[in-house]
Parts: structure tokens; sequence; C-alpha cells
């Protein structure tokens, strides 16, 4: 996917007004409108000035796709890093995937659904407007609850018409349970309202911060377990500490092989009803490092009547 240079699109430098954005998208709206051009790429070119003026004109996504372009060039191979609009706050204004695949794969990939899912949120009897942001959380404060401040970047408009990014910080209260995906709703941290109504509400959409030991699926968590030869062919019971720091005994079956997975149900992440721990063991062999090792490897080799490429071991 190339990166597109909106600002070019417009002939506008990145420094440019709200203003000197709206002029410069009429002034090429009434050169390429496909109704009264006569230049043969006029329908290309407009959907170009549309895709354009819709991420310029919109304070919020164009703070965001400022941060994300430093340093990138016109038709540069281009990839958005993963969760890269985390901690922007953007209104309901949001386009759907589908209103987003009218213009480029660009457009899409950086704006389609940002700002709830797309949902446009509609203020009703002077509510004010909902806010969306996402949040990265550990996956230790999904088990415990924490409570956390969090920093989100607001776009603020000088009184030039300039977009800069302001912060704002907020102390949140994680309840214990969340789950990838899901949204946390903070009542009345949204919109203003209009005349006496009530304020809108911010709502945080959740993502897990990678783990070192453990993967997520849902609810579900993974982790390898690493098993000595002699824990797994007699058997054993094994500590495994979760993540808020419990420790769960687990039972490894005699002759048990690498490759096989265990699953010890209600251990996963919390919830109603809570997720599974499923362990993927792997039996690690010591390395004959020593005359002593050498010495009972070579044992094994003379007494032990084992073929691991015997068809029974497959």
């Amino acid at each position: 996917m190339d990166f597109k240079d909106y600002y070019s699109m417009l002939g506008v430098p990145r420094g440019a007004t709200a203003e000197d954005i709206k002029k410069a998208y009429r002034k090429l709206a009434r050169k390429y409108h496909p109704d009264v051009s006569k230049e043969t790429n006029a329908d290309a070119r407009m959907k170009e000035i549309n895709e354009a003026y819709a991420v310029l004109s919109d304070a919020e996504r164009r703070a965001a796709y400022d941060q994300l372009g430093q340093g990138y060039q016109p038709g540069q191979e281009f990839r958005p890093p993963p969760g890269w609009d985390t901690g922007f706050e953007f209104s309901g204004r949001g386009f759907s995937q589908p209103e987003a695949a009218e213009f480029s794969d660009f457009f899409a990939e950086l704006f389609g659904g940002i700002g709830g899912r797309g949902a446009r949120s509609r203020p009703t009897s002077g509510r004010g407007e909902d806010h969306h942001a996402k949040i990265v959380i550990d996956l230790e404060d999904t088990f415990r609850g924490a409570t956390r401040q969090i920093s989100l970047r607001v776009p603020l408009v000088d009184d030039g018409g300039r977009v800069t990014l302001g912060t704002r910080v907020l102390n949140v209260q994680i309840p214990k349970g969340l789950h990838e995906g899901q949204i946390l709703r903070l009542a009345g941290q949204g919109g203003p309202a209009l005349g006496q109504g009530k304020p809108g509400d911010l709502l945080l959409e959740i993502h897990l911060k990678p783990h070192p030991r453990f993967r997520v699926d849902g609810r579900d968590l993974y982790l390898r377990l690493r098993l000595a030869p002699w824990e797994a062919a007699l058997g054993s019971v094994i500590p495994v500490e979760l993540p808020d720091g419990a420790e769960l005994k687990v039972r490894i079956p005699e002759g048990a092989q690498s490759g096989r997975q265990l699953r010890v149900r209600g251990k996963g992440v919390p919830g109603d009803p809570p997720g599974d721990l499923l362990l993927d063991l792997q039996v690690i062999v010591p390395p004959a490092a020593s005359p002593q090792a050498r010495e009972l490897y070579a044992r094994m080799a003379r007494e032990l009547a084992f073929d691991p490429r015997a068809e029974k071991w497959g």
C-alpha cells in the first residue's frame, strides 16, 4: 500500500489553516467536478480531492494523520503499525468500513471504523456527542482490576485555524475481567452538551498489551510449559504462576509428550464465564555438558529399549 500525501493532493502546506484547506478544496472542486469539468481524469481526481478533504477538514483525523505520516513521501510503501491510533480521542463522526471503501485502500486502512467502529453518534435532546478512544492495558489489570492514569491525544485548533495535539489525562477504574475489544463506558466524559443537556460519554476500546509469557485469545490464555524429561515420563505436579500472581498446581500425566495440550478450565481471563488456561507442553532435553551427563545418556542408550523413530512413537 502506498502512502498518500493529502496536503499535496490539495496543494496546501502541512501548516495550512482550516480556512486555507477549505479554499483549496473549493477551487479544485470547481475544476474537477465531473458535472462541469472537461478534464479527462476528472472522476479520479475528484475522488482524491474528496478523500484528502475528508481527512484534513476534520481536526481529529488530521491530527492522527499528521502524527502517523511523519517522514513518509507520496507513493512510498506504507503499512500503519498495529495500534497506531491508540490514545487518540475521536468524536462519533467515524466512517464505517463500507463508507471508507469508497475512497482508497490507504484511507480505509486508517479511518475505516475509527470513531466507535464507524458508528455516528447522534446527540438527542441536547445530549453531547459520544467520543471514542483505544487504550492498552496490562493482562495483570484484567485479572486484578486497577486504577490507571491514561493520556489521550486531543486535537486543538488555534486562533489561526492550525491543528496541534493536546493531552487529556484521566484516572480510569479498570474493572476485573475486561477482555480484548471490550468497550468501557465513562459516563459524562464525552462531548459537551447543547444547552442544559447532559454531556456525552467516552467509550474506551480495550486492548491488551502483549505479555512475555501468555498469549490471549478471547478469554482463553495460552502458555508454553517446559518440562524436564523425567517430569514428562514419570508424571509430576508443576507450579504455574498466573498473571495475578496466584500459583496454580498443574498435574502432568505420566508419559506426556511435546506438542500435547492440557486444558485447565476456568483459569483464563476472569469473566462470566471465565476463560480456560491452555498449556502447550514442551519437553526440554538437558545438554550433555559434563562427563556425568554423558554417562547418564550413554547408560540410557544401553539399557532402554527405545527407538524414537519406531511406528508406535509416531
